[in-house]
């Protein structure tokens, strides 16, 4: 038969990225409690295709995935070696996976102790360039509780508090636990979140929100305060976005730096 993608193209034109996106697919994740956690990625590959080109071969992508099912271990190794396979098997200069997937972490309530699972939306984003060089990128999405300082400060009872979210992107010299970027977050807001809260862990929540007030630019600071105190970070990524519950939009503060200077907005 005809193979159409190795057909020539005359328009002249290249495309930085093509290939599959939204690939659902069962992958292993290193969990620091359990060694290991099963969960259900979305996965987007691309590569390159260059201006003389038609198209490139989708089913390779997918083909290139099953070949691993049996080691498919969200690593930084595994995923270099399929950011190089995509490229050797498919002809290209680049290639780019983007694979998001939900962590799920076992929480105590902080008085009652009760059990609960807590979700969190986790990313691993990867490059290889024509000259083998792999830049790998990991990113969590951490529900938190903030407590506004103003409301706080000038009101005779009480403060109006919310549900936020922080997003975190970190490039490293070795590996880093998902727990920990998890752990830093969370120890920069008001109070945590947790699945299951009794009566005496809801007193505890407001109460420890109410004596620990934070604005989007307190937390964003905190948390760029300790991860430019960690020298196994090279780079980060970072907003928090508060779903204010006395307005109809959210605050937001955001700050990315490359640990030589920042650049913040908020």
């Amino acid at each position: 038969m005809i193979d159409m993608q190795k057909q020539p193209d005359y328009r002249n034109i290249p495309i930085d990225q093509v290939g599959i996106k939204n690939l659902k697919y069962p992958v292993r994740v290193l969990d620091r409690s359990n060694g290991t956690q099963h969960t259900v990625a979305s996965i987007n590959m691309y590569v390159d295709l260059p201006h003389h080109s038609k198209g490139t071969h989708m089913s390779r992508f997918v083909e290139l995935l099953h070949s691993f099912r049996n080691d498919l271990e969200l690593s930084l190794p595994t995923l270099s070696r399929i950011l190089v396979e995509m490229k050797k098997i498919l002809g290209a200069k680049s290639s780019h996976v983007d694979i998001t997937f939900p962590y799920f972490i076992e929480k105590t309530a902080p008085e009652s102790h009760s059990p609960g699972l807590v979700d969190y939306s986790c990313r691993f984003l990867g490059t290889s360039n024509e000259h083998d060089e792999i830049d790998l990128i990991s990113e969590v999405v951490v529900p938190i509780t903030s407590l506004c300082p103003c409301s706080k400060e000038i009101s005779t009872h009480g403060a109006h508090n919310q549900r936020g979210e922080v997003r975190l992107a970190t490039r490293f010299r070795k590996f880093n636990w998902i727990e920990d970027m998890i752990e830093l977050v969370e120890q920069a807001a008001s109070c945590e979140i947790y699945s299951v809260l009794k009566r005496v862990d809801e007193k505890y929540v407001t109460e420890q929100a109410y004596n620990n007030p934070k604005f989007v630019e307190d937390i964003v600071r905190d948390i760029a305060t300790a991860l430019n105190r960690d020298d196994n970070i090279t780079w980060f990524e970072l907003s928090a976005e508060n779903f204010e519950s006395i307005h109809n939009h959210s605050a937001y503060a955001y700050i990315a730096s490359t640990k030589e200077g920042i650049v913040a907005g908020a």
